[in-house]
């Protein structure tokens, strides 16, 4: 489902990312992990659409990223590390004018029905006609996914999911996920090796812009090679 070749992404001098290579296959729920400034959220733009690469190329279903940019962001839900809201909309008013967007779900019935499903799957049925400026952290993060899974994309991205929520709010969080990987492609970075364990069968880690490893994440806790060494000290950075 998505292919990724060669990708590098220059900044002047700074290489952000270095002939990174990988692939995810229909159904996974894979976890892209490294210390912040690894090259996650660099790698998480290009696949999206945001930002080109340097060289390299990344195929979503099949469709370049680059040359067929239209039909490979159809397939694609995104949940950026800080999502963007206009506060002043209600949660189902933002949820209608993310569907015009995405051109999914035109007709007023249909798309009523679609937000109202994705409210109820994300939690948010009992506050969908409230402003987004009045909701909590937790529940602007839901409305983020909920903006995420509009159209209903078979690959989603979430750069961060859980960054800023409380331990509560990180359970509820990671269970979307989980729930999300059912019916969808799932990548999901971090820099908690404990947070990609809980959610994703496979990690991909990134140091300094290379891809250092690809493997399952009770191999790369339970090895001793000085890759696994260095998952080690991103587990014990940080608490969840």
């Amino acid at each position: 489902m998505v292919q990724v070749t060669n990708l590098t992404k220059r900044y002047g001098d700074k290489v952000a990312l270095d002939s990174v290579s990988f692939s995810v296959k229909v159904g996974e729920v894979v976890g892209l992990l490294g210390l912040n400034g690894a090259g996650k959220t660099t790698t998480m733009n290009i696949l999206t659409g945001y930002i080109s690469a340097t060289c390299g190329t990344v195929s979503i279903g099949g469709f370049d990223i680059a040359s067929e940019s239209g039909k490979a962001k159809r397939l694609i839900g995104y949940l950026p590390e800080q999502p963007a809201f206009y506060p002043e909309l209600r949660v189902d008013e933002h949820l209608g004018f993310i569907c015009g967007i995405k051109g999914v779900f035109k007709e007023k019935k249909a798309q009523e029905e679609h937000i109202k499903d994705v409210c109820a799957r994300v939690g948010l049925a009992d506050v969908q006609k409230r402003m987004i400026r009045n909701l909590s952290k937790g529940y602007k993060q839901r409305v983020g996914f909920a903006q995420a899974l509009v159209g209903n994309p078979k690959v989603m991205v979430l750069d961060e999911p859980t960054a800023g929520l409380d331990p509560s709010q990180i359970i509820e969080m990671r269970n979307l996920i989980k729930e999300c990987g059912a019916n969808s492609t799932v990548i999901v970075s971090s820099h908690i090796l404990s947070e990609i364990q809980s959610i994703c069968n496979r990690v991909i880690v990134i140091n300094e812009g290379r891809l250092i490893a690809d493997d399952t994440p009770d191999r790369l806790a339970d090895g001793r090679s000085l890759e696994e060494v260095f998952l080690r000290l991103i587990g014990y950075g940080g608490t969840s």
